[in-house]
């Protein structure tokens, strides 16, 4: 091999080595809270503690509980939210140790104990869910895996928030408050125990009556004859073209948006909606996860 040749090589390989260390970091619970924190705010993601809110007929009221312990039934979400935007505004990670909760702040730190067969872990939450069925908590795949219950898809757990390492994490991101030293690391291995929701507050126009158009448009402006079966959320509906399709940009990490065109009586409405999802449950944690992101007016719909 020749000088020249051997210099290409060295070049292109530091070239890949420095766009891969420009890739966004991804938050690990066991890292320090200001590296977690740095890792967190390059998603986009921040400390909120969030409104209350009505799902389902019941209202959720958010708020700081550094005494928080419960015993529930927790059950994992995956695939259909992978990479999607969580309530905080990270990026939801199937393959990190994070989970979802109604009301804790956002993010907190949480041991979450699997009653049934002793298995602990330490996860961050930062989003918000589950909504169905008295669950208390839903945790990503990776968390499933490890306290032994991604076959069954639920168990029986105790969810325990860690005060300092919660408050340490808010302090390094809101600049707020000092950084207490944590005795011991949160550690995310196994181990075994004795059992004993920023956007801009958009107003949206209330809920139009059925559809009296078929013409649809994607927000990538790709038309289509109709939507697939299924549930959506709808985010808003607007006589105003543009308006609509800046707020399906806006969403599109959220999951795939739809600007559905429909008349009603001599006025032009234009709806924005968030879907498909196969189960109602799906859709209204993805609803939840649209009020908390600041529009309160979103809600679901069956197609």
């Amino acid at each position: 091999m020749n000088l020249n040749r051997l210099k290409i090589l060295l070049c292109c390989l530091f070239t890949i080595i420095f766009l891969n260390s420009c890739e966004t970091a991804s938050p690990v619970v066991t890292d320090p809270p200001v590296k977690q924190a740095s890792a967190i705010k390059s998603q986009g993601g921040t400390y909120k503690i969030g409104t209350p809110y009505k799902i389902l007929g019941r209202w959720y009221y958010p708020k700081e509980d550094y005494t928080y312990s419960e015993v529930g039934i927790a059950s994992w979400y995956g695939p259909d939210f992978h990479a999607k935007r969580t309530a905080n505004g990270e990026k939801y990670d199937m393959h990190a140790l994070t989970a979802a909760h109604r009301t804790l702040p956002l993010p907190s730190i949480v041991r979450i104990t699997n009653l049934e067969n002793g298995r602990s872990l330490i996860v961050r939450v930062n989003d918000r869910g589950p909504y169905a069925r008295n669950r208390i908590i839903d945790v990503s795949k990776k968390v499933a895996q490890l306290l032994g219950f991604m076959d069954k898809g639920t168990a029986k757990v105790r969810v325990e928030i860690m005060e300092k390492e919660s408050k340490n994490l808010k302090a390094a991101l809101t600049g707020e408050g000092e950084i207490e030293e944590v005795s011991s690391a949160p550690t995310t291995a196994i181990m075994r125990t004795e059992i004993g929701e920023n956007a801009d507050n958009l107003a949206a126009a209330p809920s139009i009556s059925p559809v009296m158009s078929s013409s649809y448009i994607t927000s990538d402006d790709k038309i289509t004859t109709s939507l697939a079966d299924g549930y959506y959320v709808q985010v808003g509906a607007f006589s105003d073209y543009q308006t609509a399709t800046r707020l399906a940009a806006r969403l599109a990490e959220f999951g795939q948006t739809h600007i559905q065109k429909a008349k009603v009586g001599n006025r032009l409405f234009y709806r924005v909606r968030i879907g498909p999802y196969q189960h109602h449950e799906e859709a209204v944690v993805m609803q939840a996860k649209i009020r908390n992101y600041g529009i309160p007016a979103a809600h679901v719909i069956e197609n």
